[in-house]
Order: structure tokens, then C-alpha cells, then sequence
């Protein structure tokens, strides 16, 4: 236990923050409570102020003119979670808020949270109010409670916090009364009185005129074609071409028509477009149609329920009667058309092939293109002989070895994932909620292998309902997917479901499988999309292949095995469709060690590096949202499950490793380059550069590929991985490029080639960048380890080693594997750590990175645990461990603390005092302090780097020693020279959300 002799306070409390907001910006405080202008940039937005204030607060009350359900979605979790007193306050002025936003609120209501209506003509107020024991905070602007106020548009806001017993506390309390007595409780008779008389305003519409007015908005035209009356069928008498503006790419096409008309120009016959579900790869292909002009063309599908649909489509794009369509597809043999549509099943029957010669079509499009491997394919393609073959997927990736982009020659001109689809506004918002599932009695977890028994019991149905009633829309009909681990899973929690009520309605739900029959599926199908049905239940016929746009709850029942389907059963839900404003995404997370899957799958995130997993997750929840005004979301359980899967997880094991580049030796041909995986945002190039020696002797052993490389040839690939690659700056890189090209360099050479990046280095940086490859300053052990030196200063020249020189230029293999060394590190440095000088705040570094970085003895590394003061640098790196494991000595248990975005409370070493040398440096502000963190061990090798950070309030403190004697040790607060981002200080912070 440790006991001070002197507490360490910040100036007033609450008075030392409103001093520092209103007074004098330069003295210490907290800056707990000090005033904040908001405007939604950097992080600093009205959501992530709102999720601040709700976690910490006894009370609020929200009085806004405008309310939608998305920007509800967004502080759902928070809300379902609020055990205080809550109260919102709105209207139906100018008939903003829709009946279903007063649904939501209406939700919320029976959640415990008070929601009134207030009687004013024109109540346009956007205030929210925070009561604690203590304090009272208010946020006043221009931000109502919408999707776009509070995370997207351009806002001005003002946050301040009062003491409860001031008069601005007064002020508020009198405002917020006075709110109540003019209001009366949402009820559902109110809302279906609005609703009755309920006539939407007008859209808004935002006009983007082109250099040229050439380009029309696909969605556009998709509504008009919607309203048109006689426009559901193919053999009407509407010609579309003459009932419509032509229908034009949007920039995303155009950009895909571009890259496929170089393909084909190019003498290439095949071709592969990745494009994620959802994001219109059938009017792409059509438009592609169109501007290649085939003689016949051909449409293969994997199911008859989308052809029409197709048909339908693309005669919108391309026009012409309808007698120039056909299908080709159970009864229907309409072979002889122009444009034929067909399904693999009724194409691959001898009797039809017979009557198509192979060159029949010289333009054929196969969709779901990822099952070309199967046997109907197979036959099919292999008797077709088109003069172009284009394939369409949104995941192109198999597991049964069959080589997809081989097929397709390797051509892949486009390709949009996700979370790009996402960031374009091509998708349907998603907000998605991990909540705990439930335990058995002994608390062990359910898993599909579990007796049918475990898996639809009566807590586990009424916890499935909770959050369904929770976490789904209030305002809209269900219409809902259910995954489940097994077929009879999804047959008795059916069964179970249709007992229950959501929200006073009884629940009609089905189950669906493989062994029904697609009549059956598609009648289930037509049921959810006309309302007669609330969730379907499901294992996985629904995982493609199946276009539903109007599903607007995704619901995960079972463990994810594969980031691979849970992004195609999140796909089902994120077409854009009328009337669906955003998708819900319910995920029930047991105790599965397999949770790592689902930040990998939602960030799309194929690095199988941790530091970015967490990078990410923290990103997110700065920003509020991710891509596209969706969202994330866990329940503390569920979130603590994830990060415990996190780390104890090895994603970079063997079999991942030798999974992944198999993958990537799939995509390119060939055996992969390290460039190869940063082009295509796979595994991160340095974990497999520094997995084992280098990166050929990784090759060799996963995927069996050998080399010619010689012994220094790959010592120096060794040194190149494990010191250049790994150096987080552009100096080492640019080093060996100049080395390569010239006999030797002076420094003054070196420093112009660095500047070409626009940094100024300084001597100690060029050296410690020369001492990476001379290993000058080492500990012996690496120097043993590479048994190599890259470069030696002779005479303030810089030389490159001869031997290094006279491979790179003589031997092409060694030569490719150091331009690809060189060419992915510079990338990924431009990408990542160009804009810190030295260090990125919030980035991640190694005690050994630190050393480089600051151009400190690299043999510091081993014995730099927790400061080292350097006075040739000027520089003290500080490491703290916050969360000490329990093994940690008396003498070294330091209780270091992070106060605040702003400050860490920080301890010595013991038996320091005021009068140490080392102590008066930093007390004095004599050298930079720079500050790096992690939570615990379990971390891993990497700290957080908060910044650079004067010394403030040293005091002279007595600490417990391992016979409990009292050992001597000096405190003091770390004041950062910019606050961290939030979400940061809530990672590294024990009672953060995210811990």
C-alpha cells in the first residue's frame, strides 16, 4: 500500500477548470468541466459529447425541435444502459419529426425514460442538460437530435458546467420546470392521431451540377421508375427508354466502366468485378452491356428468383422492345433473344447446351462469380467461347482451394468493399449492437454443439425478445433475418418466438433451411416483404444470392467462424430500399474465443495485427461512427468478451499466416510481394517481413516457394526487416535508396534527400538512421543476430557495404526483394508516421523504436524500462505500465495514474528524491519529456504515445517497500502539451468503456 506525504491537487476542482475556460488558459486544471465549443471535427462531436455526459451523469434532459430515429440508433446503447432519471422534451413543429421518430421516443418511454410533447407553436429550442451530485452541465447550439446534427453537419455548440448551486444551475432548473409544466407524456394515442394527419415535408434537395450536367443520380431514376403505373412487368407496352432519361453511371460506375473498357481494349477475354452487396454490380454490368455493344449476350445466375428482376434492370439501362429479352430458366427456353438471361441449373442441361454453339454469345456476365469452381459452371463455361467473360462477386475468396481470380486470368479492374461502399452513401446505414448472450446455469456458454435443449430455453427466448424490443426500430415493422447455428435451432426458436409478443404484437416468424424448396423460400420471402411476416430464421441459404432490400433487422444468433460470412449475412440488410431509413444489426456475443472475428469483419480489417484492431476500435468510438453514419456499439460484457478474444488470440499464428498469403498467392498468380498485401489492405507487411528472419525464408516455409539467395544476402534482408522496416520514419529508407545509387553520401546529401519529404532532420536523427544499418550503438546480441553490417561512416562520408551493393546490383532476385522491401515500407510510412515528428500522438512504439526514434543508444532498449534521461538529446522517454501485474515488486509498484485527457500523475523510481540529479532534470523541464503508455502487460511490447509533457506540482512522497519499510520516490504531474483524444484516454483509463 503506498502512502504520500503530500496530496497532489489541481487548482479548485470545478473552479480551476472555469477559471482555465473563462480566465486564464495557461494554469493547470483538470479540464473536466471547462466550456467547449463543439462543432463536429476531429472527434469532437455532439454524439461523442452526448455518450461522454450519459455515462457520467445521475440526470439529463434533452429539449430539442427535432428528432430522427437514426440519431436515437446512435445512443441507443448508452440509453438502454442510463439507470438515472431521464426526460426528453419535443413537438411536432412544422411536422418535422415523423411518427416514426415519436415510435422511437415512444420505445424509449417504456424503457423508463420520460418523453413529453410540449405545447408550443414554435418550439425550436436544442438544448441538452446534464445533472450530477455535484455539477450540472448544459449543451446549447444549433445541434437538434438528428442523425447529421449531431454527427455530420457543421454545427456551433456550447458546453459549459456550473456548480449546482449557482446561478446558472438555477437558470437551468427554472428553464428545464418550466419545460416540463408546459408538456404532456408521448403516448400512443398521440402518436396515432399524428400520425393520421401526418403529411411529410418536403425533401430537400441538394442539386450537384457536373462540369458538363452530364451524369444523372441512378437512385433518382430508380424512384422514378418506381412510380411509373404499368412498370412492374417486362411484356407491357412501356418503352423505358422513351419513359426516362437515360440512365447514367454515378462516379463509382464510371470509374468500373473505365477500368473494364481497358481490359478489353487491352486484348484481354476475362475479367473479374468485386463489388460489395448491395452497391449495384447488375446495373454496372448493364451499363457495361451497353457501352460494349455485344452482337448476343448472356446473363448466368445461381438462382431463378433474381432473373426477372435482372431482365427487368437492365432493359431500364439498355432499352429496346421487349422481344429482344428472354430467359432461359425452368419452363421458359427463350434461347434465340438478344439478351438472354439464364441459370446455370437449366443452362448446364445437355439438351440446352446442344442448341447454343459455343460462340453463340460474345459477351457473357456470370453473377456470384465465386462458384464458377463448381461442376455447373465448370461444364458451362468450359463449352462456351465468348468473346469476353466477366465475372461479378462480392467475395471472391473461397475455401475449397478453387483459384477464382486464376480463372478470370487475374484481371480485376474494380473492386469496392464494404466499408468503401459504406463511405460512398452506396448502402444503407448500419447500427450495429453486440449485446452478451446469456449463460448457462453453471455459466459455461452455449454452443451449437450443445444439446437443442440448451440453445431455446425460456431465458434465452425472453432475452432475444428484450433486446429485439430494445435494439429494433420502434417506428418501423420488423422485417428480419435471424442467423442461427443449426437448422433445428432455428425450427424450435421459431416455434418459440411465434408464443411471444414484441411490443403488444403477437411474433410471426418462420424458419427456413436448405431442404426446402426455393417455391418455399421465395413464398417466405414475399411474406416478410409485404409485412405478413416479422423475422425469418435461418443457418445459411440467405448468406448470398438473395436480394431482400427492404430487411431492415439483421439478428446473429451463433458464434462468428468466418469474418467472411458475417460480412454476407450484415450484406442481406444493407440495400437501400424506400421507407428504410438504416439497418439494425443484433449480435449476441457468447464467451466464444473466436470474438476477434467480428472487429476484423466489421472494420474490414485484414492485418492480423492487434495494435490496429485497437487503433480502430478506438477511432471508431472518437468519431461516434464509422463509414457512412453507421455505427458501433457493445454492451460492456459483450466488449469485454471481444478484447479478451483479442488478446489472447494469436492472429499472426502460422496457420492464419499461411491462410492469408495462400489467399494473396491466389489473387496476383505468383508468389506474393510484401507490396501485394499493402495494395490490398491484407495482412500487414512488417508482421510478415519480422515473423521469422525475412520474408523469403517465410515464403519458402508457408508456401513451399524456394530462392536463390545467398547467406549475406539474407542477413541483410534480416537487417532490412527487423531495422528499416520497423522504423515508423522515411530516414533509413531513403538512406539505403542512396546507398544503392552511389559509391557513398555525405550527410549534407543525406539531409537534402530527407527534406525532399518536406521534414528537417537534424544530425542526431541522420546518424541514428545511419547507426540502423551499421548497427553502431547496438546491444551485441543484435549485432551477433544479423552477423551483417549495411553501412559504416568513413571520413563523415556515409559507404555502403560492398558486398550489399554489388548483390542489389548484380542478382535480380535479391535485387526485386529489396525494391519490395523499400517500396512497401516507404508506403506505409507515408501512410501512417509522415506527419509526426518524431512520434504520432496516439500511435504505438516499442521501447526500441523509441530509442531510434529519438537517436539514443539502441542498446538502451534492454535495460529501458520505465525513464531514461539522455542530456546529449535533451530528451527523457517515460514508459508507464498503468495496470501493474500482481507479480510487480513493492520497490516497483508505482500507483501512476491518468488523471484526465490532460494530465498522468506520475512516480519515479524509489529511492529518488527532489536533490537526484536525473529528478531535478525532469522536475526542472531541463530535457523533452515524452510520455508513451499501455493499460497492462497483456499489451503487448507497444506503448501508446501520448505526447510531450512538462513537468508540474513535484513533491516529495514515501512509498511501501518490499518489508513495507518506507522507501523514498518523487511525484508529480505530467501536464501533456495537447490533450489526448478522448477515446484514447478512455481505452487507457480503468473505468473506461473500452477497457
Amino acid at each position: 500500500m503506498m502512502a504520500l506525504n503530500a496530496d497532489i491537487a489541481f487548482t479548485g476542482g470545478l473552479s480551476g477548470d472555469v477559471t482555465y475556460g473563462f480566465l486564464d488558459g495557461k494554469i493547470q486544471s483538470r479540464r473536466h468541466h471547462h466550456p467547449r465549443v463543439v462543432l463536429n471535427a476531429d472527434g469532437n462531436t455532439v454524439l461523442r459529447i452526448l455518450r461522454e455526459e450519459l455515462a457520467r451523469c445521475d440526470e439529463f434532459i434533452f429539449s430539442v425541435a427535432f428528432v430522427t430515429p437514426n440519431a436515437i440508433a446512435m445512443l441507443k446503447q448508452e440509453l438502454v444502459e442510463f439507470s438515472g432519471r431521464g426526460t426528453i422534451v419535443t413537438s411536432d413543429y412544422l411536422g418535422y419529426n415523423s411518427p416514426s421518430a415519436f415510435s422511437e421516443l415512444l420505445n424509449l418511454a417504456n424503457l423508463g425514460i420520460d418523453v413529453r410533447i410540449h405545447s408550443a407553436d414554435a418550439f425550436h429550442p436544442k438544448g441538452y442538460i446534464f445533472k450530477s451530485a455535484d455539477v450540472v452541465t448544459a449543451m446549447i447550439g444549433s445541434s437538434n437530435l438528428t442523425g447529421n446534427a449531431i454527427v455530420k453537419n457543421h454545427e456551433w455548440n456550447l458546453k459549459v458546467t456550473a456548480a449546482n448551486n449557482s446561478d446558472l444551475a438555477v437558470q437551468l432548473a427554472d428553464l428545464a420546470g418550466n419545460q416540463l409544466a408546459d408538456s404532456q407524456p408521448l403516448s400512443q394515442e398521440w402518436i396515432d392521431l399524428y400520425a393520421a394527419q401526418y403529411t411529410p415535408p418536403p425533401p430537400r434537395k441538394k442539386i450537384e451540377i457536373a462540369k458538363k450536367q452530364e451524369q444523372a443520380d441512378e437512385q433518382l431514376i430508380d424512384e422514378v421508375a418506381a412510380g411509373l403505373s404499368g412498370s412492374s412487368g417486362l411484356g407491357g407496352d412501356i418503352n423505358w427508354a422513351d419513359q426516362l432519361m437515360p440512365i447514367l453511371p454515378n462516379q463509382m460506375q464510371s470509374e468500373a466502366l473505365k477500368a473494364l473498357e481497358k481490359v478489353r481494349l487491352s486484348g484481354e477475354s476475362k475479367a473479374i468485378v468485386i463489388s460489395a452487396t448491395g452497391t449495384g454490380k447488375t446495373i454496372l454490368s448493364a451499363l457495361e452491356v451497353r457501352a460494349a455493344h455485344p452482337q448476343r449476350f448472356l446473363f448466368v445466375v445461381h438462382r431463378e428468383q433474381i432473373l426477372d428482376k435482372t431482365m427487368k434492370e437492365y432493359r431500364r439501362v439498355i432499352g429496346g422492345d421487349a422481344d429482344q429479352f428472354g430467359k432461359l430458366a425452368g419452363v421458359s427456353k427463350q434461347s434465340d433473344r438478344k439478351y438472354v438471361f439464364a441459370t446455370v441449373q437449366t443452362l448446364s442441361q445437355d439438351v440446352v447446351l446442344q442448341l447454343i454453339e459455343p460462340d453463340t454469345f460474345d459477351y457473357v456476365i456470370v453473377d456470384e462469380a465465386h462458384r464458377v469452381g463448381s461442376p455447373t459452371y465448370k461444364k458451362v463455361l468450359a463449352y462456351l467461347k465468348p468473346k469476353f467473360l466477366l465475372g461479378l462477386t462480392a467475395t471472391p475468396e473461397r475455401s475449397d482451394g478453387f483459384n477464382v481470380f486464376e480463372f478470370f486470368d487475374y484481371n480485376v479492374p474494380y473492386e469496392i468493399r464494404l466499408n468503401h461502399a459504406l463511405e460512398e452513401n452506396m448502402l444503407s446505414p448500419f447500427h450495429y449492437y453486440g449485446i452478451a448472450d446469456v449463460t448457462l446455469d453453471d455459466e459455461s456458454v452455449r454452443d451449437s454443439s450443445e444439446d437443442l435443449s440448451h440453445l431455446v430455453t425460456a431465458d434465452r427466448v425472453h432475452h432475444v425478445v428484450d433486446a429485439l424490443t430494445k435494439y429494433g426500430q420502434a417506428g418501423a415493422a420488423p422485417k428480419g433475418l435471424i442467423f442461427c447455428s443449426r437448422k433445428d435451432e432455428a425450427n424450435a426458436l421459431s416455434a418459440a418466438l411465434n408464443q411471444q409478443k414484441l411490443r403488444g404484437k403477437a411474433l410471426r416468424t418462420l424458419s427456413l433451411s436448405g431442404d426446402d424448396s426455393i417455391e418455399r423460400r421465395e413464398q417466405v420471402v414475399s411474406q416478410l416483404e409485404a409485412g405478413d411476416l416479422d423475422y425469418i430464421l435461418t443457418v445459411d441459404i440467405f448468406n448470398e444470392g438473395v436480394d431482400i432490400p427492404s430487411v431492415n433487422q439483421v439478428v446473429m444468433l451463433r458464434q462468428t467462424q468466418s469474418a467472411i460470412v458475417f460480412v454476407q449475412q450484415l450484406g442481406r440488410g444493407l440495400r437501400k430500399a424506400p421507407m428504410k431509413d438504416y439497418l439494425v444489426v443484433i449480435d449476441f456475443i457468447g464467451n466464444y474465443a473466436n470474438n476477434y472475428m467480428i472487429p476484423i469483419a466489421l472494420f474490414g480489417d485484414e492485418s492480423l495485427n492487434k495494435e490496429s484492431l485497437k487503433e480502430k476500435l478506438i477511432a471508431t468510438e472518437q468519431a461516434g461512427v464509422m463509414a457512412g453514419l453507421s455505427s458501433i456499439r457493445f454492451d460492456k460484457i459483450a466488449q469485454q468478451r471481444v478484447l479478451d478474444s483479442i488478446r489472447t488470440t494469436a492472429l499472426d499464428s502460422i496457420q492464419k499466416l499461411r491462410g492469408s498469403m495462400q489467399a494473396m498467392q491466389n489473387r496476383v498468380g505468383q508468389a506474393p510481394r510484401l507490396f501485394d498485401f499493402y495494395r490490398f489492405k491484407s495482412v500487414d507487411p512488417v508482421l510478415l517481413a519480422t515473423k521469422k528472419e525475412n520474408y523469403p525464408t517465410l515464403v519458402k516455409s508457408l508456401l513451399s516457394i524456394d530462392h536463390d539467395l545467398g547467406t549475406d544476402e539474407l542477413r541483410a534482408l534480416s537487417l532490412l526487416s527487423h531495422e528499416v522496416l520497423t522504423s515508423k520514419r522515411i530516414h533509413e529508407f531513403v538512406l539505403v535508396r542512396e546507398l544503392l545509387s552511389n559509391d557513398s553520401i555525405t550527410f549534407d546529401q543525406f539531409a537534402a534527400a530527407v527534406r525532399e519529404y518536406g521534414l528537417e532532420p537534424t544530425k542526431r536523427e541522420l546518424l541514428s538512421a545511419v547507426e540502423t544499418l551499421s548497427l553502431a550503438n547496438h546491444a551485441q546480441v543484435d549485432q551477433a543476430r544479423y552477423g551483417i553490417r549495411l553501412a559504416s561512416i568513413e571520413n563523415d562520408s556515409i559507404t555502403p557495404d560492398a558486398g550489399f551493393r554489388h548483390s542489389y546490383r548484380t542478382h535480380g532476385s535479391f535485387t526485386e526483394e529489396v525494391d519490395d522491401l523499400l517500396q512497401t515500407g516507404m508506403a506505409l510510412v507515408s501512410d501512417r508516421y509522415i506527419g509526426g515528428y518524431p512520434f504520432i500522438v496516439g500511435g504505438q512504439y516499442s521501447r526500441k523504436e523509441v530509442t531510434r526514434l529519438l537517436g539514443v543508444p539502441r542498446k538502451w532498449t534492454s535495460t529501458l524500462y520505465g525513464y531514461k534521461v539522455d542530456m546529449e538529446s535533451k530528451t527523457c522517454p517515460i514508459f508507464v505500465t498503468l495496470h501493474k501485474s500482481e507479480d510487480v515488486s513493492a520497490s516497483t509498484a508505482y500507483q501512476d495514474e491518468l488523471v484526465d485527457p490532460s494530465h498522468l500523475r506520475w512516480f519515479t523510481r524509489s529511492r529518488r528524491t527532489l536533490t537526484s540529479d536525473e529528478v531535478r532534470r525532469i522536475v526542472n523541464n531541463e530535457v523533452d519529456l515524452h510520455v508513451f503508455v499501455k493499460k497492462d502487460d497483456a499489451e503487448g511490447t507497444e506503448f501508446f504515445y501520448l505526447g510531450k509533457a512538462d513537468s508540474r506540482n513535484a513533491q516529495q512522497a514515501k512509498m511501501a517497500g518490499k518489508d513495507n519499510e518506507p522507501l523514498d520516490v518523487v511525484t508529480m504531474d505530467l501536464h501533456f502539451e495537447d490533450s489526448i483524444d478522448s477515446a484514447l484516454y478512455d481505452y487507457l483509463s480503468p473505468n473506461s468503456d473500452l477497457t
